[in-house]
């Protein structure tokens, strides 16, 4: 630390003990709202269009907000639309920049989206907007694969494109680098996301070869077509790290597929939706102390849908067990998490309602 600089932690420590009961963010944010210490906030620079349904939004990150994503991340955004906080996680689709002052997202606006839709064509920039520290294990490995093939459909280009851009910004699709083949499925040319600067990249690179799809002229990606499949597409794939990203039925096929012609362990696969997968809870009698109210369930409904139910205010957000918003006080009792089956059932400890179920009678502090 150079002499006579003073760290801004202290000064704020500092501060508070002179502005109590306000914290010193209560007056920083009214000079710049991204200096607040109490949530991560990003304010949208630019939206910039990508296709007809799709955007990529320029967020420069506040107080608090490391630029050390792992290529291939997703994160929480969380935006004010009809005066409520909706979360939803997307793909950083910038690269990790050390010395970097903004991040961008890229999001495709879905029929009944209602936030992917306002982040799209209804976001100015200008917006604050709540963030979520990146988080995920769909990354690129530091050094890479000698081989990778990449298997993307529609949006689930945009983790594959940030491992690119890192790639290249390194330098290591110049010769003598890993070998990187991609596959893009979209329903035809104008709706792929990043399609000329992926072009581009397949012209300046020799190491990098590009095959598109056009679903709605072509149809569908045969995997076990002799020709059309993989082993037309890419030969040598049982050999490569294979990284696949899109739509479910997509990956389901794909995930079948390797598990019978390849090696599951060389697949790695990133799902957009929430998967509750892990054993329900046995279900029981919720009770909502504060308000009083109470509810019978079974062992598959969470929680928050419980709550909602017995006409509770329940607190929400992404309702993907992201963002944390619906954190509740567990008093008594046991909640299963449905995504993996871990049981809580410390007295007072928080659990996330939209994910959890009664694991037999419990409480919660609302």
């Amino acid at each position: 630390m150079a002499a006579g600089t003073i760290p801004w932690e202290r000064v704020r420590r500092a501060g508070s003990k002179l502005t109590t009961p306000l914290h010193p963010d209560d007056y920083l944010r009214l000079v710049n709202p991204l200096w607040t210490a109490r949530e991560l906030r990003g304010r949208v620079e630019k939206v910039v269009p990508e296709t007809d349904d799709a955007a990529t939004l320029v967020i420069r990150p506040g107080w608090g907000w490391h630029y050390e994503h792992r290529p291939g991340q997703y994160v929480g955004i969380g935006v004010q639309v009809d005066g409520r906080f909706q979360w939803r996680s997307y793909s950083v689709s910038s690269p990790p920049q050390r010395r970097g002052r903004t991040i961008a997202i890229t999001v495709r606006a879905m029929p009944e989206g209602l936030l992917s839709t306002h982040l799209v064509s209804g976001l100015e920039p200008g917006t604050i907007v709540r963030l979520a520290l990146p988080e995920g294990d769909f990354v690129l490995p530091d050094p890479p694969p000698e081989r990778m093939l990449f298997l993307v459909g529609g949006s689930g280009v945009t983790p594959v494109m940030s491992m690119l851009r890192t790639l290249e910004r390194r330098g290591a699709l110049r010769a003598g680098g890993p070998d990187v083949v991609m596959h893009y499925s979209s329903p035809s040319a104008e709706r792929m996301i990043f399609r000329e600067e992926l072009e581009a990249l397949a012209d300046r690179h020799d190491t990098f070869t590009l095959h598109q799809l056009h679903t709605d002229t072509d149809g569908m990606l045969e995997l076990a077509d002799p020709e059309r499949g993989l082993d037309g597409l890419c030969p040598d794939w049982r050999d490569r790290e294979l990284y696949a990203c899109g739509p479910a039925p997509m990956l389901d096929a794909i995930e079948e597929h390797v598990e019978a012609h390849g090696d599951r362990d060389r697949l790695h696969l990133e799902r957009f939706s929430l998967q509750l997968g892990g054993e329900g809870g046995e279900g029981g009698t919720i009770s909502f102390r504060t308000s009083g109210k109470t509810i019978d369930v079974d062992g598959a409904t969470t929680v928050l849908e419980a709550g909602e139910q017995a006409g509770v205010g329940m607190p929400f957000g992404c309702r993907m067990g992201i963002c944390h918003t619906c954190t509740l006080t567990l008093v008594e009792g046991r909640v299963r998490d449905l995504r993996n089956g871990d049981e809580f059932g410390q007295p007072n400890e928080p659990v996330q309602t939209c994910v959890t179920a009664a694991v037999g009678d419990c409480v919660l502090d609302i």
